[in-house]
């Protein structure tokens, strides 16, 4: 109860903050990755589904879309409810939910629409067991087959979580989708880059305020005989927002991206992408809010990379910084039973006390 009550408490003032990415290599492959943050401990198991899964989407006013997973699906869960907040299936196809608090309007639920009613955390989960690519996805958004409904989810509080989503396919191509007024609004993004509110469109015009930044250093000036130099490296990027306001990591992933040089493939392209979203890591009471005297901070729970080459799906929490990887083609796809792992774990230290040698 008391639990419940921190999120209830975190949900009503959002303090969240997710940073999602993505970068190409030389190679012509594509890796992502983003990380988890909330005020309250979210507990994350891994999971693999299979294919012919049942589902059956949720709703406040009983049964919604019945659907059954096409593609076999490996990535994260919250709070032991088997839908896929965050993962990657066979065709890799990635999928994820962020939050998108004050903007996230979903439809009402009508006897009309129930039987294709989604609950926010099933969309997510629909979009992975259904789909193969990005063109695929914006047909079924086009010919209307789903809504998102509000609906109360376990471990996310009195209320339903909002959320927008970005998805990726295995050729590169990204969108972002946000519940608007009811409807589904699809956004290309070729910038395979996502955080939190405001709205996706609004976040690509306030990129406009930071056209000047380049990776490369300011060169030397001379005012009447003086020679003024930048003090060290990184005069090209003065000004970048440096908070963990969802805007400014917006502008801030946007550049690591793209001056990224390219990793020649995709296993030191996830190396990459685990490096540039260690910057977005918060530690725990840098971003907090106090509700009577009690303080939430907001901290990195959860960070992944994924490979949709080789179906790899690479994660690490905050008190475990070791990464772990899921290999989605070692399980069998055709199992009749979800497969689960729990991400609890400590970290260790690897003691090289006694391998060192005389000069």
């Amino acid at each position: 109860m008391i639990a419940a009550l921190a999120v209830l408490l975190f949900v009503q003032n959002p303090a969240t903050g997710c940073t999602g990415i993505m970068l190409k290599t030389k190679d012509g492959s594509t890796v992502h990755g983003r990380t988890l943050e909330f005020a309250v401990e979210v507990k994350t198991d891994v999971v693999v589904i299979p294919k012919n899964y049942q589902f059956t989407g949720l709703t406040v006013n009983g049964d919604g879309l019945k659907y059954t997973s096409k593609y076999a699906v490996t990535g994260a869960i919250t709070f032991g409810v088997k839908l896929v907040a965050d993962g990657m299936n066979e065709m890799g196809l990635t999928s994820g939910a962020f939050f998108f608090p004050d903007f996230a309007e979903y439809a009402p639920l009508t006897n009309e629409n129930q039987r294709k009613a989604l609950s926010p955390l099933d969309f997510n989960n629909w979009i992975l067991t259904q789909f193969a690519t990005i063109d695929e996805i914006k047909k079924a958004i086009e010919n209307n087959e789903v809504v998102i409904v509000a609906t109360v989810l376990e471990g996310w509080g009195a209320e339903a979580p909002p959320f927008h989503y970005i998805v990726y396919d295995k050729t590169g191509k990204s969108i972002v989708i946000e519940p608007i007024g009811g409807k589904l609004i699809v956004y290309d993004n070729p910038l395979g880059v996502l955080t939190n509110s405001p709205t996706f469109d609004w976040h690509l015009i306030n990129l406009r305020n930071y056209v000047n930044l380049t990776p490369n250093n300011v060169r030397e000036i001379k005012i009447d005989g003086e020679t003024f130099k930048g003090l060290g490296q990184g005069t090209g990027m003065m000004g970048i927002p440096g908070d963990f306001t969802p805007p400014s990591r917006f502008v801030r992933a946007m550049a690591f991206c793209m001056t990224a040089i390219p990793a020649p493939d995709a296993t030191e392209g996830i190396n990459q992408v685990f490096h540039i979203l260690n910057n977005f890591d918060i530690p725990v009471g840098f971003s907090r809010t106090v509700e009577n005297g009690t303080v939430y901070a907001d901290y990195t729970q959860f960070t992944c990379a994924r490979d949709p080459q080789s179906l790899k799906y690479y994660y690490k929490s905050y008190t475990d910084q070791n990464i772990k990887v899921v290999d989605l083609k070692s399980f069998d796809f055709n199992a009749d039973k979800i497969m689960i792992f729990n991400t609890s774990s400590e970290q260790k230290y690897e003691d090289v006390s006694k391998r060192f040698a005389p000069e």
